[in-house]
């Protein structure tokens, strides 16, 4: 319990530093056609949660492939967020580094799984980023997707795994105290982009050491996959151009449909909460059980969205 202690008051300090001195001024969010916000804010915060849960990592002798990438696309993340670095060369980093993870911990699998589960990390790294657009939306999802990894660990007896996944949760809590509504600092990309690694690498991890079913990562962390990726196929079936900044997602609608930040994100933490607890009690259930488990959260998706689209097209006549 001491390094989820120790990653908490790392982050708090780390945040404060950002705040209250002249480092404030290393990345800034201006507002654009995709923003939510209407005031400069310092998107540092995630660089705070990166250097607390490496520093922990490092007292708690992790192993170097954790450390290596995460330090990695945390400097290409923070130079995009100083710089704004083309889509090309983020890609390519995300890419390289998803490769090499699956190739050292999973060398056995096929060449075409191996190609597979690179592209759907990727996937994974980006749609986490994707979702960074409201105040207290991605430190929630950390929040609740990286703790329901450590309770799961530690269900299954793999204490140093679920302090791993416990600090990463430990951190995302002591950001939001400064990034719930009204947010004084954001994420950025340096805390999105490596928490979006971290969901997918950590959940191939734990699936391949048995520590959960293939389905369970992507049960946890779907608030956000289910929203970004349906987000992703309607604006490809109506012909936009994807890579443009955009206000279309869910939770995106949400807000603008005057739920606001503080409204939108508190029921999405009910729902991160939902399907983290669903995840855990059918982890180990039998196959008919946790089928019927996942069919009944698809419809609840399905219906949500389908709710919100209506009210979205009610709110624009």
């Amino acid at each position: 319990m001491k390094y989820l202690l120790i990653t908490f008051i790392a982050t708090c300090l780390a945040i404060f530093l950002l705040l209250k001195t002249r480092l404030v001024n290393i990345a800034l969010d201006q507002p654009n056609q995709r923003s939510l916000h209407s005031n400069v804010i310092p998107r540092t915060g995630g660089l705070a949660i990166m250097v607390s849960v490496l520093a922990v990592w490092g007292l708690m002798a992790q192993a170097w492939i954790w450390l290596v990438l995460l330090l990695f696309l945390v400097a290409v993340s923070l130079i995009d967020d100083m710089r704004e670095l083309s889509v090309r060369w983020r890609l390519l980093a995300q890419l390289l580094a998803c490769s090499i993870f699956v190739w050292f911990t999973v060398p056995d699998f096929a060449w075409w799984s191996m190609i597979f589960v690179v592209l759907a990390m990727t996937w994974m790294v980006n749609l986490y980023n994707f979702m960074d657009g409201s105040d207290g939306l991605a430190g929630g999802m950390a929040l609740f997707g990286f703790g329901a990894y450590g309770v799961a660990a530690f269900l299954s007896n793999d204490m140093n795994f679920a302090l791993m996944s416990g600090s990463i949760a430990s951190a995302a809590l002591a950001f939001l105290l400064f990034n719930f509504h009204p947010a004084r600092i954001f994420m950025g990309d340096a805390g999105s982009v490596p928490l979006g690694f971290l969901a997918g690498s950590i959940g191939l991890y734990g699936w391949q050491h048995d520590l959960w079913p293939v389905w369970f990562p992507v049960m946890v962390f779907s608030p956000f996959i289910v929203d970004a990726t349906a987000t992703l196929l309607k604006r490809l079936l109506h012909g936009e151009k994807i890579w443009q900044a955009h206000r279309s997602h869910y939770y995106q609608m949400l807000v603008q449909m005057d739920w606001g930040h503080r409204k939108t994100a508190l029921y999405e933490y009910g729902l991160m909460l939902a399907v983290g607890l669903s995840a855990l009690m059918l982890r180990n259930a039998g196959l008919a059980v946790q089928t019927a488990g996942l069919l009944c959260w698809a419809g609840i998706f399905w219906g949500l969205m389908r709710t919100i689209d209506r009210e979205w097209s009610n709110s624009e006549r």
